[in-house]
């Protein structure tokens, strides 16, 4: 299976920005906005310098936006500057209009020297690369995706980022903030001010992220995989209620569920003879780290048979909840008694 290639490396494309200057034409998006948001204020400043350059900035959105407009914006000359820069915001590429394609292309392909265009995705908006006016899109622009860092280098910005707080904390306990908030750099931020503003001493411990730090549902439902194995079930409704007060839909949290049934099914095949546990990522996306180890330290206490019901219980009400009128949430209920229950 071929691995996901990772995003952008965001020092390399600061060094090739302040190496080659900057390109003619953009094409940005990801899930880590942290650091999208961090490299578009770099390129501005590139175009514009660090003073006041209003008159050569144009922020504009791809929401009703006139392709005239554009036009004018990138035609229109540098003012008591050298360079203009534009700032498109959510123009969805995927959804331009066939006629509309080929004189936004034409712009586009024709930037004058002494001006940027830097179109800029949202999170969760992926150009499609199967379409045409993407493909050629892509061989005119300068492409960058930021996704989730490599977590060595996330471990670190998190030491980084409590050092500047005053405070330090263990790697191995960085991991487990990665596990239990996230790794967007987005959601860690508050979480890591949260901690240093809770925590009277210099450390940061493992304790403190359990009191203080937001867990994702992904989190919650690894604990409840933990509370299956250890067949504790009145700990495993006790995370269910946990997950049903947050904001996620049932049909949301059921796919959740789910999908941890299939990465302790891919676990348990990989960690049998013959198996590698290091396909783990590629099989289902779960990184060497924190998260990888407790997800085989799971598996050793769940029996195949067991797993191989699971997953299928999870299809099973998965169905049910999108093609029946019964109630989401007890729904998802009833699929924990189910789990307790087994075969």
């Amino acid at each position: 299976m071929e691995k996901k290639k990772s995003g952008a490396d965001f020092g390399a494309e600061v060094n090739r920005l302040k190496i080659q200057g900057p390109e003619r034409l953009y094409l940005i998006w990801g899930d880590e906005d942290y650091l999208r948001d961090r490299f578009v204020e770099q390129l501005r400043s590139a175009c514009l310098g660090d003073g006041e350059a209003d008159f050569n900035y144009r922020r504009m959105s791809g929401q009703n936006m006139d392709l005239r407009d554009l036009d004018e914006a990138v035609r229109t000359p540098p003012f008591l500057g050298s360079h203009v820069f534009i700032e498109l915001r959510d123009y969805d590429v995927n959804a331009c209009r066939e006629d509309q394609q080929e004189r936004l292309l034409y712009i586009l392909g024709d930037i004058p020297e002494g001006c940027t265009v830097a179109m800029i995705e949202d999170i969760g908006y992926v150009p499609d690369g199967r379409l045409g006016v993407v493909k050629k899109l892509k061989k005119l622009a300068h492409t960058v995706e930021f996704t989730a860092q490599e977590q060595q280098a996330l471990v670190r910005w998190i030491g980084r980022r409590f050092a500047d707080l005053g405070k330090d904390i263990a790697r191995a306990d960085a991991e487990y903030l990665i596990f239990t908030s996230g790794s967007l750099m987005s959601q860690l931020i508050p979480e890591i001010e949260k901690l240093a503003g809770y925590v009277a001493g210099s450390r940061v411990t493992r304790a403190d992220i359990d009191k203080v730090a937001i867990k994702l549902p992904e989190a919650r439902v690894f604990e409840l995989s933990d509370r299956l194995a250890e067949r504790d079930y009145d700990g495993a409704a006790d995370v269910l209620a946990k997950l049903l007060l947050t904001r996620e839909s049932p049909i949301k949290l059921i796919a959740i569920v789910g999908q941890q049934m299939r990465r302790l099914y891919a676990a348990k095949l990989l960690s049998a003879p013959g198996g590698r546990p290091d396909e783990l990522y590629e099989l289902c996306g779960v990184k060497p780290g924190y998260a990888a180890s407790r997800l085989m330290n799971t598996v050793r206490r769940l029996d195949i048979g067991w797993i191989e019901f699971a997953c299928e219980m999870c299809a099973e009400y998965d169905y049910r909840m999108k093609s029946t009128a019964d109630d989401d949430e007890e729904l998802l209920k009833e699929l924990l008694v189910r789990l307790a229950a087994g075969k």
